[in-house]
Protein backbone atom coordinates (compact mmCIF):
# COMPACT_ATOMS: atom_id res chain seq x y z
CA UNK A 1 0.00 0.00 0.00
CA UNK A 2 1.08 3.41 -1.20
CA UNK A 3 0.92 6.19 1.93
CA UNK A 4 3.92 8.32 2.06
CA UNK A 5 2.15 11.72 0.63
CA UNK A 6 4.04 12.90 -2.48
CA UNK A 7 3.82 15.99 -4.19
CA UNK A 8 4.44 15.12 -7.53
CA UNK A 9 4.70 10.99 -9.04
CA UNK A 10 7.40 9.63 -10.90
CA UNK A 11 6.86 8.44 -14.55
CA UNK A 12 6.09 5.00 -13.45
CA UNK A 13 3.97 5.94 -10.67
CA UNK A 14 2.17 8.47 -12.53
CA UNK A 15 1.33 5.93 -14.98
CA UNK A 16 -0.21 3.82 -12.19
CA UNK A 17 -2.41 6.12 -11.50
CA UNK A 18 -3.71 7.23 -14.90
CA UNK A 19 -4.85 3.97 -15.21
CA UNK A 20 -6.17 3.84 -11.72
CA UNK A 21 -7.93 7.03 -12.57
CA UNK A 22 -9.51 4.69 -15.96
CA UNK A 23 -10.62 1.97 -13.85
CA UNK A 24 -12.66 4.44 -11.36
CA UNK A 25 -14.11 6.61 -14.25
CA UNK A 26 -15.02 3.13 -16.39
CA UNK A 27 -17.29 1.92 -13.35
CA UNK A 28 -18.79 5.21 -12.60
CA UNK A 29 -19.44 6.24 -15.94
CA UNK A 30 -21.32 2.60 -16.77
CA UNK A 31 -23.09 3.28 -13.44
CA UNK A 32 -24.27 6.53 -15.10
CA UNK A 33 -24.52 5.76 -18.77
CA UNK A 34 -26.09 1.88 -18.19
CA UNK A 35 -29.34 3.45 -17.08
CA UNK A 36 -29.88 4.78 -20.95
CA UNK A 37 -29.47 1.57 -22.76
CA UNK A 38 -31.75 -0.27 -20.07
CA UNK A 39 -34.44 2.25 -20.00
CA UNK A 40 -36.52 -0.50 -22.24
CA UNK A 41 -35.81 -2.96 -19.58
CA UNK A 42 -36.58 -0.99 -16.23
CA UNK A 43 -40.11 0.83 -18.43
CA UNK A 44 -41.37 -2.91 -18.70
CA UNK A 45 -40.35 -3.98 -14.87
CA UNK A 46 -41.62 -0.90 -13.07
CA UNK A 47 -44.01 -0.47 -14.82
CA UNK A 48 -43.00 3.44 -15.31
CA UNK A 49 -43.58 5.71 -18.45
CA UNK A 50 -40.84 8.24 -20.19
CA UNK A 51 -41.08 10.58 -17.85
CA UNK A 52 -40.85 8.37 -14.66
CA UNK A 53 -37.70 6.96 -16.28
CA UNK A 54 -36.66 10.54 -16.82
CA UNK A 55 -36.93 11.14 -13.02
CA UNK A 56 -34.40 8.21 -12.42
CA UNK A 57 -31.79 9.43 -14.59
CA UNK A 58 -32.36 12.84 -13.28
CA UNK A 59 -32.63 12.18 -9.58
CA UNK A 60 -28.54 10.73 -10.31
CA UNK A 61 -27.18 14.27 -12.05
CA UNK A 62 -29.17 16.23 -9.37
CA UNK A 63 -27.96 14.38 -6.75
CA UNK A 64 -24.09 14.65 -8.19
CA UNK A 65 -24.92 18.58 -8.61
CA UNK A 66 -25.99 19.06 -4.71
CA UNK A 67 -22.88 16.98 -3.76
CA UNK A 68 -20.61 18.21 -5.95
CA UNK A 69 -21.40 21.86 -4.40
CA UNK A 70 -21.08 20.91 -0.82
CA UNK A 71 -17.59 18.90 -2.30
CA UNK A 72 -16.52 22.61 -3.21
CA UNK A 73 -15.96 23.90 0.43
CA UNK A 74 -13.85 20.90 1.41
CA UNK A 75 -12.32 19.16 -1.54
CA UNK A 76 -8.65 20.32 -1.56
CA UNK A 77 -8.53 20.11 2.33
CA UNK A 78 -7.55 16.10 1.73
CA UNK A 79 -5.63 14.18 0.35
CA UNK A 80 -6.49 12.85 -3.09
CA UNK A 81 -6.11 9.39 -2.23
CA UNK A 82 -8.53 9.42 1.02
CA UNK A 83 -10.97 11.25 -0.57
CA UNK A 84 -11.13 9.18 -3.08
CA UNK A 85 -11.58 5.77 -1.04
CA UNK A 86 -14.34 7.75 0.82
CA UNK A 87 -16.01 8.53 -2.36
CA UNK A 88 -15.78 4.89 -3.93
CA UNK A 89 -16.89 3.36 -0.72
CA UNK A 90 -20.31 5.48 -0.89
CA UNK A 91 -20.36 4.09 -4.88
CA UNK A 92 -20.06 1.04 -4.02
CA UNK A 93 -22.92 1.46 -1.37
CA UNK A 94 -25.13 3.63 -3.55
CA UNK A 95 -25.28 0.41 -6.36
CA UNK A 96 -25.29 -2.19 -4.07
CA UNK A 97 -28.91 -0.52 -2.95
CA UNK A 98 -29.64 -0.82 -6.94
CA UNK A 99 -29.04 -3.87 -7.26
CA UNK A 100 -31.50 -5.61 -4.08
CA UNK A 101 -33.61 -2.97 -5.03
CA UNK A 102 -37.34 -4.02 -4.75
CA UNK A 103 -39.35 -1.87 -6.77
CA UNK A 104 -39.41 1.94 -8.03
CA UNK A 105 -39.09 3.75 -5.47
CA UNK A 106 -36.46 2.32 -3.53
CA UNK A 107 -34.84 2.11 -7.05
CA UNK A 108 -34.86 5.73 -7.15
CA UNK A 109 -33.66 6.78 -3.78
CA UNK A 110 -30.69 4.55 -4.51
CA UNK A 111 -29.71 6.46 -7.70
CA UNK A 112 -29.90 9.54 -5.51
CA UNK A 113 -26.96 8.03 -3.13
CA UNK A 114 -24.94 6.59 -6.13
CA UNK A 115 -25.10 9.72 -7.57
CA UNK A 116 -23.95 11.68 -4.41
CA UNK A 117 -20.69 9.64 -4.60
CA UNK A 118 -20.26 8.71 -8.37
CA UNK A 119 -20.60 12.27 -9.65
CA UNK A 120 -17.98 13.72 -7.10
CA UNK A 121 -16.16 10.81 -8.57
CA UNK A 122 -15.71 12.54 -11.40
CA UNK A 123 -14.58 15.91 -10.35
CA UNK A 124 -11.49 13.95 -8.42
CA UNK A 125 -10.54 12.16 -11.48
CA UNK A 126 -9.69 15.27 -13.09
CA UNK A 127 -8.58 17.29 -10.76
CA UNK A 128 -5.80 14.81 -9.81
CA UNK A 129 -5.38 15.18 -14.14
CA UNK A 130 -4.91 18.92 -13.80
CA UNK A 131 -2.57 18.37 -10.34
CA UNK A 132 0.15 15.70 -12.05
CA UNK A 133 -0.33 16.21 -15.30
CA UNK A 134 1.86 19.15 -17.49
CA UNK A 135 -0.50 21.03 -19.60
CA UNK A 136 1.95 19.81 -23.01
CA UNK A 137 0.29 16.44 -22.31
CA UNK A 138 -2.99 16.87 -20.81
CA UNK A 139 -4.93 16.73 -23.36
CA UNK A 140 -3.78 13.33 -24.39
CA UNK A 141 -4.29 12.24 -20.85
CA UNK A 142 -7.59 13.49 -20.64
CA UNK A 143 -8.58 11.66 -23.76
CA UNK A 144 -7.32 8.18 -22.43
CA UNK A 145 -8.99 8.73 -19.31
CA UNK A 146 -12.29 9.68 -21.19
CA UNK A 147 -12.03 6.26 -23.41
CA UNK A 148 -13.41 5.03 -20.17
CA UNK A 149 -16.75 5.68 -21.96
CA UNK A 150 -15.79 3.93 -25.00
CA UNK A 151 -14.77 1.25 -22.75
CA UNK A 152 -18.00 1.62 -20.78
CA UNK A 153 -19.86 1.14 -24.29
CA UNK A 154 -17.71 -1.34 -25.63
CA UNK A 155 -17.41 -3.72 -22.46
CA UNK A 156 -19.57 -2.32 -19.80
CA UNK A 157 -23.28 -1.62 -21.44
CA UNK A 158 -23.05 -4.80 -23.56
CA UNK A 159 -22.59 -6.95 -20.62
CA UNK A 160 -24.96 -5.15 -18.87
CA UNK A 161 -27.40 -5.29 -21.69
CA UNK A 162 -26.55 -9.75 -21.96
CA UNK A 163 -26.96 -9.35 -17.89
CA UNK A 164 -30.87 -7.76 -18.19
CA UNK A 165 -32.06 -10.00 -20.42
CA UNK A 166 -30.56 -12.94 -18.84
CA UNK A 167 -32.31 -11.85 -15.67
CA UNK A 168 -33.41 -8.98 -14.92
CA UNK A 169 -32.00 -5.04 -14.49
CA UNK A 170 -31.32 -5.86 -10.86
CA UNK A 171 -27.78 -8.06 -12.68
CA UNK A 172 -25.88 -5.17 -13.99
CA UNK A 173 -25.61 -3.62 -10.59
CA UNK A 174 -24.51 -7.39 -8.93
CA UNK A 175 -22.11 -6.75 -11.57
CA UNK A 176 -20.67 -3.70 -11.31
CA UNK A 177 -20.84 -3.50 -7.24
CA UNK A 178 -18.39 -6.47 -7.76
CA UNK A 179 -16.57 -4.85 -10.34
CA UNK A 180 -16.02 -1.85 -8.06
CA UNK A 181 -15.03 -3.73 -5.11
CA UNK A 182 -12.14 -5.47 -7.11
CA UNK A 183 -11.29 -1.96 -8.01
CA UNK A 184 -11.68 -0.68 -4.98
CA UNK A 185 -9.10 -3.00 -3.39
CA UNK A 186 -6.57 -2.00 -6.35
CA UNK A 187 -6.98 1.83 -5.19
CA UNK A 188 -5.82 0.85 -1.74
CA UNK A 189 -2.73 -1.14 -2.67
CA UNK A 190 -1.70 1.03 -5.42
CA UNK A 191 -2.73 4.86 -5.55
CA UNK A 192 0.01 6.89 -3.55
CA UNK A 193 -1.18 10.16 -1.31
CA UNK A 194 -1.45 12.98 -3.46
CA UNK A 195 -0.90 16.51 -1.77
CA UNK A 196 0.23 18.61 -4.88
CA UNK A 197 -2.78 20.41 -4.50
CA UNK A 198 -2.49 21.53 -0.84
CA UNK A 199 0.08 23.67 -1.52
CA UNK A 200 -1.92 26.31 -3.42
CA UNK A 201 -5.10 25.31 -1.98
CA UNK A 202 -7.54 27.74 -0.50
CA UNK A 203 -8.06 27.99 2.93
CA UNK A 204 -11.64 27.07 4.74
CA UNK A 205 -12.21 30.31 5.30
CA UNK A 206 -11.61 31.59 1.81
CA UNK A 207 -14.15 29.51 0.02
CA UNK A 208 -16.80 32.09 0.16
CA UNK A 209 -14.34 34.72 -0.94
CA UNK A 210 -12.94 32.13 -3.83
CA UNK A 211 -16.75 31.61 -4.75
CA UNK A 212 -17.51 35.03 -5.05
CA UNK A 213 -14.52 35.33 -7.13
CA UNK A 214 -15.58 32.50 -9.45
CA UNK A 215 -18.88 34.50 -9.59
CA UNK A 216 -16.85 37.28 -11.05
CA UNK A 217 -14.49 35.89 -12.92
CA UNK A 218 -15.52 36.33 -16.63
CA UNK A 219 -13.44 33.19 -17.34
CA UNK A 220 -15.02 30.72 -14.74
CA UNK A 221 -18.67 31.86 -16.00
CA UNK A 222 -17.73 31.32 -19.26
CA UNK A 223 -16.34 27.87 -19.12
CA UNK A 224 -19.43 27.08 -16.59
CA UNK A 225 -21.89 27.71 -19.43
CA UNK A 226 -19.59 25.89 -22.04
CA UNK A 227 -20.09 23.09 -19.79
CA UNK A 228 -24.01 23.83 -18.72
CA UNK A 229 -24.88 24.00 -22.41
CA UNK A 230 -23.23 20.76 -23.53
CA UNK A 231 -24.65 19.05 -21.16
CA UNK A 232 -28.38 20.12 -22.29
CA UNK A 233 -26.76 19.32 -25.96
CA UNK A 234 -26.08 16.10 -25.05
CA UNK A 235 -28.06 14.84 -22.44
CA UNK A 236 -31.54 15.92 -24.18
CA UNK A 237 -31.22 13.03 -26.68
CA UNK A 238 -28.48 9.99 -25.12
CA UNK A 239 -30.64 8.60 -22.28
CA UNK A 240 -33.84 8.29 -24.79
CA UNK A 241 -31.98 6.68 -27.43
CA UNK A 242 -32.57 3.23 -26.84
CA UNK A 243 -35.82 3.40 -26.31
CA UNK A 244 -36.51 5.37 -29.59
CA UNK A 245 -34.14 2.38 -31.12
CA UNK A 246 -36.54 -0.43 -29.85
CA UNK A 247 -40.16 0.95 -30.25
CA UNK A 248 -39.50 3.43 -33.23
CA UNK A 249 -36.83 2.08 -35.15
CA UNK A 250 -37.48 -1.23 -34.73
CA UNK A 251 -34.42 -2.79 -33.09
CA UNK A 252 -35.14 -6.26 -30.89
CA UNK A 253 -34.02 -5.34 -27.08
CA UNK A 254 -31.34 -8.19 -28.07
CA UNK A 255 -29.47 -6.14 -30.82
CA UNK A 256 -29.12 -3.10 -28.87
CA UNK A 257 -25.91 -4.62 -27.70
CA UNK A 258 -24.06 -4.29 -30.89
CA UNK A 259 -25.28 -0.51 -31.00
CA UNK A 260 -23.36 0.26 -28.12
CA UNK A 261 -20.65 -2.41 -28.93
CA UNK A 262 -19.58 -1.51 -32.16
CA UNK A 263 -20.18 2.27 -31.21
CA UNK A 264 -17.96 2.31 -27.99
CA UNK A 265 -15.74 0.29 -30.07
CA UNK A 266 -15.13 3.44 -32.32
CA UNK A 267 -14.73 6.09 -29.93
CA UNK A 268 -12.26 4.13 -28.13
CA UNK A 269 -10.07 5.19 -31.39
CA UNK A 270 -11.41 8.62 -31.78
CA UNK A 271 -11.18 9.91 -27.87
CA UNK A 272 -7.27 9.58 -27.22
CA UNK A 273 -6.76 10.76 -31.06
CA UNK A 274 -8.85 13.73 -30.47
CA UNK A 275 -6.90 14.48 -27.56
CA UNK A 276 -4.12 14.53 -28.97
CA UNK A 277 -5.19 16.66 -31.73
CA UNK A 278 -6.05 18.88 -29.07
CA UNK A 279 -2.72 18.80 -27.62
CA UNK A 280 -1.30 19.80 -31.10
CA UNK A 281 -3.35 22.25 -32.81
CA UNK A 282 -5.02 23.59 -29.52
CA UNK A 283 -8.37 22.92 -27.60
CA UNK A 284 -10.38 25.16 -29.09
CA UNK A 285 -10.09 25.05 -32.33
CA UNK A 286 -10.34 21.04 -32.15
CA UNK A 287 -13.61 21.50 -29.90
CA UNK A 288 -15.50 23.93 -32.37
CA UNK A 289 -14.59 21.53 -35.40
CA UNK A 290 -15.90 18.40 -33.42
CA UNK A 291 -19.19 20.50 -32.57
CA UNK A 292 -19.86 21.65 -36.02
CA UNK A 293 -19.13 18.25 -37.30
CA UNK A 294 -21.83 16.26 -34.60
CA UNK A 295 -24.59 18.22 -35.47
CA UNK A 296 -26.10 16.29 -38.50
CA UNK A 297 -25.50 12.96 -36.60
CA UNK A 298 -27.54 14.35 -33.15
CA UNK A 299 -30.19 15.52 -35.36
CA UNK A 300 -30.50 12.07 -37.31
CA UNK A 301 -30.42 10.25 -34.34
CA UNK A 302 -33.91 11.26 -33.46
CA UNK A 303 -35.66 10.65 -36.50
CA UNK A 304 -34.17 7.24 -37.97
CA UNK A 305 -37.27 5.80 -39.84
CA UNK A 306 -37.73 1.67 -39.20
CA UNK A 307 -34.45 0.35 -40.10
CA UNK A 308 -32.22 -3.04 -40.08
CA UNK A 309 -29.86 -3.56 -37.95
CA UNK A 310 -27.49 -3.02 -40.12
CA UNK A 311 -28.60 0.01 -41.28
CA UNK A 312 -28.80 1.05 -37.25
CA UNK A 313 -24.89 0.47 -36.60
CA UNK A 314 -23.75 2.64 -38.37
CA UNK A 315 -25.86 5.88 -37.96
CA UNK A 316 -25.14 4.97 -34.11
CA UNK A 317 -21.82 4.61 -34.33
CA UNK A 318 -21.24 7.91 -36.31
CA UNK A 319 -23.20 9.37 -33.38
CA UNK A 320 -21.26 8.09 -30.53
CA UNK A 321 -18.02 9.21 -32.36
CA UNK A 322 -19.15 12.76 -32.86
CA UNK A 323 -20.85 13.13 -29.90
CA UNK A 324 -17.50 11.82 -27.45
CA UNK A 325 -15.36 13.59 -29.67
CA UNK A 326 -16.57 17.33 -28.74
CA UNK A 327 -16.00 16.14 -24.73
CA UNK A 328 -12.22 15.71 -24.87
CA UNK A 329 -11.38 19.15 -26.11
CA UNK A 330 -13.85 20.85 -23.87
CA UNK A 331 -13.25 19.09 -20.62
CA UNK A 332 -9.73 20.10 -21.48
CA UNK A 333 -10.07 23.53 -22.03
CA UNK A 334 -12.23 24.04 -18.96
CA UNK A 335 -9.57 22.58 -16.52
CA UNK A 336 -7.21 25.03 -18.30
CA UNK A 337 -9.11 27.63 -17.25
CA UNK A 338 -8.08 28.12 -13.91
CA UNK A 339 -4.55 28.52 -12.07
CA UNK A 340 -3.88 24.85 -10.01
CA UNK A 341 -4.85 26.64 -6.42
CA UNK A 342 -8.24 26.87 -7.82
CA UNK A 343 -8.58 23.56 -9.67
CA UNK A 344 -9.85 21.71 -7.42
CA UNK A 345 -12.86 23.44 -5.96
CA UNK A 346 -13.63 24.68 -9.57
CA UNK A 347 -13.51 21.09 -10.80
CA UNK A 348 -16.21 20.66 -8.22
CA UNK A 349 -18.50 23.51 -8.64
CA UNK A 350 -17.85 22.80 -12.46
CA UNK A 351 -19.28 18.99 -11.89
CA UNK A 352 -22.71 21.05 -9.70
CA UNK A 353 -22.93 22.90 -13.38
CA UNK A 354 -22.47 19.66 -15.26
CA UNK A 355 -25.15 17.28 -13.43
CA UNK A 356 -27.24 20.30 -12.94
CA UNK A 357 -27.59 20.81 -16.61
CA UNK A 358 -27.98 17.25 -17.35
CA UNK A 359 -30.64 16.78 -14.93
CA UNK A 360 -32.28 20.30 -16.82
CA UNK A 361 -32.20 18.02 -20.26
CA UNK A 362 -33.24 14.91 -18.95
CA UNK A 363 -36.24 16.40 -17.13
CA UNK A 364 -37.16 18.67 -20.34
CA UNK A 365 -36.96 15.50 -22.56
CA UNK A 366 -39.23 13.85 -20.87
CA UNK A 367 -41.75 16.66 -20.71
CA UNK A 368 -41.54 16.83 -24.26
CA UNK A 369 -41.42 13.21 -25.08
CA UNK A 370 -44.98 11.47 -25.39
CA UNK A 371 -45.65 7.94 -25.27
CA UNK A 372 -48.18 6.66 -27.64
CA UNK A 373 -50.07 3.74 -26.70
CA UNK A 374 -47.59 1.35 -28.50
CA UNK A 375 -45.20 2.23 -27.31
CA UNK A 376 -43.78 4.76 -29.72
CA UNK A 377 -41.88 7.95 -28.73
CA UNK A 378 -43.44 11.26 -30.20
CA UNK A 379 -41.23 14.14 -30.96
CA UNK A 380 -38.14 13.03 -29.90
CA UNK A 381 -36.85 15.39 -33.06
CA UNK A 382 -37.82 18.47 -30.75
CA UNK A 383 -35.49 17.12 -28.56
CA UNK A 384 -32.76 16.28 -31.47
CA UNK A 385 -33.63 20.72 -32.40
CA UNK A 386 -32.81 21.69 -28.39
CA UNK A 387 -29.70 19.30 -28.47
CA UNK A 388 -28.07 21.27 -31.64
CA UNK A 389 -29.33 24.49 -31.15
CA UNK A 390 -27.36 24.01 -27.62
CA UNK A 391 -24.30 22.70 -29.51
CA UNK A 392 -24.39 25.82 -31.45
CA UNK A 393 -24.12 28.14 -28.31
CA UNK A 394 -21.27 25.91 -27.38
CA UNK A 395 -20.02 26.70 -29.76
CA UNK A 396 -20.22 30.47 -29.49
CA UNK A 397 -18.93 30.69 -25.86
CA UNK A 398 -15.99 28.39 -26.16
CA UNK A 399 -14.46 31.66 -27.93
CA UNK A 400 -14.71 32.94 -24.84
CA UNK A 401 -12.65 30.77 -22.54
CA UNK A 402 -9.13 31.23 -22.19
CA UNK A 403 -6.55 28.71 -21.17
CA UNK A 404 -4.62 29.79 -17.63
CA UNK A 405 -3.17 27.02 -16.93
Amino acid sequence: MSSEPIAAPAHAQEKWIVFLLVLINFTHIVDFVMMAPLNPFLKEALSINSSEFGLLVSSYTFSAAVAGFIAFFKFDAYDRRNALLFLYAGFIIGNLLCAVAPGYKFFLLSRVLAGAFGGVLGVLVFSVIGDIIPPARRGKTTGIVMAAFSAASVLGIPIGLILAQSFDFHAPFIFLTALSLIVYVFIWLKFPSLTVHRTHAAKDQDRKQLLHSFATNPNVRYSLLLTFCLMIAGFTVVPFISDYLVFNVGLDKENLFYTYFFGGLATAVSGPLVGKLADLYGKQKVFVIAALVSVLPIYMITVLPPLSLWFVIPCTTVFFICFGSRFVPAMTLVTSAVSPRERGSFMSINSTVQQFASSIAVVLSGLIIFNAPDGKMEYFWACGIVAVCFTFLSIAISYKVKEVS
